[in-house]
């Protein structure tokens, strides 16, 4: 993230309460075995929950992140394409980009019949990086920012991403949720999966991690495919932020929007 960037949501912080960031999982919003398949109930109530709580003056700036699911996974997947392996095959880009988008378009679709001002932000059109694959990410946040202060709610979703020496990478949902928290002063973070929270190896949820190494032997890979490295990935990122973040199911989603604790925090 450049300084410019930085400085401009400083500067916006100074005048308007700092966002929410959310991200809706891919696995809780479609069903990520099958290819490009919504999971229909889920997402209905997930935007029935969102709306609900802007409509109830729970949070008053919001920004979603969404996940790839069995949209953006597959073709990447298909491709060999990730976080850490580029593709220079443009096929290859269209394929993995345009399925992302039409997953965005069905969350946009279902929050604005819900009366949510969202608006559509795609990661490839913004982000690079410069510095290869193991470089940081360039997101500039003027147009998340503007949007913001103008009352519509951002939508960006995990995607490509030009990437220096490697053509076109994976940007997860993930990373983008922690370079959005940080460059906009998020007073909080949450990211709703399938799951109630980070579960330790007795599968109980557990409270609060404060340090990555107290819960690595308790985190695994995703069970479905999953480019962007699943929740031991998700909490590495998360540790990273300032602000408090939370893990947990679709029944945790009220709650955290609410301001309440959810899940497992990680913080």
């Amino acid at each position: 993230m450049t300084g410019g960037a930085a400085d401009l949501d400083a500067d916006a912080a100074d005048v308007a309460a700092p966002p929410v960031v959310l991200k809706l999982g891919g696995s809780l919003i479609t069903e990520k075995g099958r290819p490009e398949t919504l999971d229909d109930a889920a997402l209905d109530a997930a935007c029935d929950v969102v709306a609900g709580a802007l409509a109830a003056g729970d949070l008053d700036r919001l920004v979603v992140v969404h996940g790839g699911g069995s949209f953006g996974h597959h073709h990447a997947s298909e491709h060999g394409v990730s976080t850490t392996d580029g593709t220079r095959d443009a096929d290859a880009v269209a394929a993995v980009h345009g399925a992302m988008k039409r997953l965005n378009a069905h969350v946009l679709e279902r929050l604005r019949e819900r009366g949510v001002p969202v608006v559509p932000v795609h990661p490839l059109s913004l982000a690079a990086r410069s510095q290869g694959a193991d470089g940081g990410l360039d997101l500039p946040l003027g147009s998340v920012a503007t949007l913001l202060g103008e009352g519509f709610v951002p939508v960006l979703h995990g995607d490509g991403v030009a990437t220096a020496r490697d053509g076109v990478t994976v940007v997860s949902g993930d990373e983008l949720v922690v370079e959005l928290a940080a460059g906009l002063g998020a007073r909080r973070v949450g990211v709703c999966s399938t799951v109630p929270g980070v579960l330790d190896g007795e599968g109980d949820v557990i409270d609060e991690i404060d340090a990555f190494d107290a819960v690595a032997d308790a985190l695994g890979a995703s069970d479905a495919t999953d480019v962007s490295g699943g929740m031991a990935a998700k909490v590495r990122e998360l540790l990273a932020l300032d602000a408090p973040a939370y893990v947990f199911g679709a029944e945790g989603l009220a709650p955290f929007l609410r301001g309440e604790a959810a899940g497992t925090r990680i913080d």
